[in-house]
């Protein structure tokens, strides 16, 4: 019997782009797709809701982590057995979505992310910034050595995620910001989850959502950070709730 699958779009003014990231999704592969609207000054939520969307809209602009948070509480709410983020920028190729939730329904994998970084050359090609490819590059390198995985890439925004993952970690106890990306992977390692990549073409373009440079190294800090507290947790030396103890 075919798992349910719930999409989640995290969308703060992604009305230039939505339209061409929800066509591109297969159609009759979903169950539902959500849409949590951070409090957009655009007409993201009126184009979702005419594109036949499930809408949640926030009062206030509450941050990335948060409105991910709100995306798999309802996903759970509803019944999912596989979730799947896909950011409303068409950045990432939607139309892939059918493999990662085949992986994670046969049980190869509890996790499946969306990998940019197949080779320097496309990655670079794409538009990704120089900057961003060589600390997307330095801080996957870092986290593998930490946590013993052997991932392509780390900072994804295109993943899937099995029912179980999200009843398992903790992530309202996340950041509200960026980082909750990096906390959540974190956490998945820590608790055992199986994680896999599958290599997808990526767009950078001025629509496209992106941090700046100076959010980008509090990220970059933020997650060197949550890595220390990985290592520490670990070794038995502290207990933190960000793991659930």
């Amino acid at each position: 019997m075919k798992a349910k699958v719930i999409i989640v779009m995290p969308a703060y003014n992604a009305a230039t782009t939505l339209e061409k990231t929800v066509k591109d999704i297969p159609q009759g592969f979903a169950d539902e797709i959500i849409l949590v609207d951070d409090s957009s000054k655009d007409d993201t939520v009126r184009i979702a809701k005419s594109l036949g969307l499930t809408v949640i809209v926030h009062d206030r602009n509450l941050g990335y982590g948060a409105n991910q948070k709100t995306c798999y509480d309802e996903a759970l709410r509803r019944g999912a057995e596989v979730v799947i983020m896909i950011h409303p920028d068409y950045q990432y190729d939607s139309s892939l979505a059918p493999l990662f939730a085949d992986i994670i329904e046969k049980g190869v994998c509890d996790i499946i992310l969306g990998s940019r970084v197949r080779t320097r050359k496309e990655c670079l090609d794409s538009g990704m910034p120089l900057y961003k490819y060589l600390s997307n590059r330095l801080l996957t390198i870092l986290e593998n050595l930490t946590t013993g995985q052997n991932l392509s890439e780390w900072h994804t925004g295109y993943r899937a995620y099995s029912r179980k993952v999200l009843e398992t970690i903790p992530y309202h106890k996340n950041s509200n910001d960026f980082v909750f990306d990096a906390q959540f992977l974190i956490q998945a390692a820590y608790f055992g989850f199986r994680i896999g990549d599958l290599p997808v073409p990526c767009r950078y373009m001025g629509e496209a959502s992106s941090i700046n440079l100076n959010r980008s190294i509090v990220y970059g800090i933020g997650t060197i950070k949550t890595l220390f507290q990985y290592t520490l947790q670990r070794l038995h030396l502290v207990k933190l709730g960000l793991f659930g103890t």
